[in-house]
């Protein structure tokens, strides 16, 4: 709708003319196929951890990014970034320890949560690297996902019975559910855009570090919002999250500085502290 309000001129002018090539569609469906895992994981975490853990509970991104960066790329890391990580490691087993003393604690909610982390950081890692295929436009990488997205889905509604959940569903014909979940897709749609503009003009590191302030905020809000009352303990777990991502940025922003400066060193190397 907004591709075809593009003729209209401002404030649609700059959207592309979007066609469906199903060439191109394969070479987006690896990007489709990490993002459905990070929306459902996501989800479902937030379905069994209160939305102020949800921040710990998914707190290990820099750390896949870390070993996928060894993995699949056969980078190595610096001594002081694993450090960093460990820092990060030791506040999300501390958030799983107090939130076990306060008896909210959800070993699913947990799997879930690692499991987002592991689709975010790939989330990340290959919109870079599928960019090119759409000619660096990040309207059409957010049309060819979504659209990948909804086919991908589907499957999954059939083999998990979703199908029968909806069928039997007593809102579907409620405007207030109606307009909870078209607000929910706007901002949905809104971050999808913002986040691979992001990941287009700087790196998907950069991407985390802005992840890890918005983090911050969340965790902040949602314990004002819902009224709650933390111990010393969980406080300090968040903290040496958001301690140990920014640290483990401080480092590899050295480390790129470095490399930038550095004529001798070669491309490969360049790239290497990117990720």
């Amino acid at each position: 709708g907004l591709s075809l309000g593009a003729a209209c001129g401002p404030p649609c002018a700059g959207l592309p003319t979007l066609r469906l090539d199903p060439k191109v569609s394969r070479s987006v469906l690896p990007l489709s196929a990490v993002f459905i895992g990070m929306v459902t994981s996501n989800n479902l975490c937030l379905k069994h951890v209160g939305v102020a853990f949800y921040n710990v509970g998914r707190s290990l991104t820099t750390v896949f990014n870390v070993l996928l960066s060894y993995l699949l790329l056969k980078q190595t890391t610096s001594l002081y970034a694993l450090l960093a990580c460990g820092v990060i490691i030791g506040g999300f087993w501390l958030g799983v320890d107090q939130e076990g003393a306060e008896g909210t604690l959800s070993w699913t909610g947990i799997f879930f949560g690692i499991l987002a982390s592991l689709c975010v950081s790939l989330n990340a890692i290959y919109t870079k690297k599928v960019l090119p295929v759409v000619d660096g436009s990040i309207w059409r990488l957010t049309f060819y996902n979504n659209i990948n997205a909804c086919v991908l889905f589907f499957p999954l509604m059939v083999l998990l019975g979703e199908f029968r959940t909806l069928y039997h569903f007593d809102k579907l014909g409620s405007p207030s559910f109606w307009g909870m979940m078209t607000l929910g897709g706007v901002f949905g749609f809104a971050i999808g855009y913002v986040t691979g503009l992001q990941i287009k003009f700087t790196s998907p590191l950069t991407h985390n570090v802005s992840g890890t302030a918005k983090a911050c905020a969340q965790t902040v809000l949602a314990v004002i919002y819902f009224e709650e009352t933390k111990s010393f303990l969980w406080w300090t777990s968040n903290l040496m999250v958001l301690g140990g991502s920014f640290a483990y940025t401080w480092v590899k922003g050295l480390e790129m500085r470095k490399v930038q400066e550095d004529p001798n060193v070669k491309s490969g190397e360049r790239n290497e502290t990117g990720v």
